[in-house]
């Protein structure tokens, strides 16, 4: 890295928060990195109990490096609103890396960035982005030229080292996962639908259907405006 680099994550109400947390802790840690919380109108935005303040408005964002979009149960929300979606656009535009965390795609998706791109999202939102024109690939981190994007809400992590490297190189990703002693061993294999337990599966399907539904029914409508 030659200069300092702006990384930008836009929120949102109903934004995840490790979707974005988890890729700052690994982006805070390169030199001279100047990371921005941006939100529209620089308002405070609580998300699954705790409340983020003394935000950047976001229109006041004129550039940034690196623009990282996460994800959340608001992504829908989002993606109807004209203003977060005009800056994101804007923002995409001169942005060096465009990336995104979970259902974060989705939101790059209604702007029109990922048409005929290769792209993660939330194992249970990953095909709708076809819906958009893009290429649904079910993996942890997805690279399509100068689109970064992280799988489920964890993959933000991951997602954010595959950056480090790109921008710093291996190593200077590595000592960073070390020092955050970033060595995933999690006590099940259940964090995908691909190894996890049939009937698990089915359960988490079975009690959150209602709710994809409705998403999945504004997602649609929202890709044929």
């Amino acid at each position: 890295m030659n200069k300092p680099l702006t990384v930008v994550f836009p929120l949102y109400p109903g934004v995840t928060q490790l979707d974005f947390t988890g890729p700052w802790q690994v982006l805070m840690q390169l030199p001279g990195a100047r990371l921005i919380a941006a939100s529209l109108g620089g308002e405070s935005i609580v998300s699954e109990g705790l409340n983020f303040a003394s935000l950047q408005p976001l229109e006041s964002l004129t550039e940034c490096d690196v623009l990282c979009v996460p994800g959340g149960g608001g992504c829908t929300d989002a993606m109807k609103n004209p203003d977060f979606i005009s800056h994101i656009q804007r923002l995409a535009d001169n942005a060096t890396y465009v990336t995104s965390v979970c259902t974060g795609s989705l939101i790059l998706a209604a702007a029109g960035i990922l048409r005929g791109k290769r792209a993660a999202c939330h194992w249970m939102y990953l095909d709708t982005l076809a819906w958009f024109g893009a290429i649904p690939v079910s993996e942890r981190v997805v690279r399509d030229g100068n689109i970064f994007s992280g799988g489920g809400v964890t993959a933000g992590i991951d997602f954010a080292l595959t950056l480090v490297a790109e921008l710093a190189g291996e190593e200077r990703a590595q000592r960073i996962q070390l020092g955050l002693e970033y060595a995933p061993a999690p006590p099940f294999n259940a964090g995908h639908p691909d190894v996890a337990p049939a009937a698990l599966v089915a359960q988490q399907l079975a009690s959150t259907a209602a709710l994809r539904e409705r998403r999945r029914q504004i997602i649609q409508e929202i890709s044929l405006q």
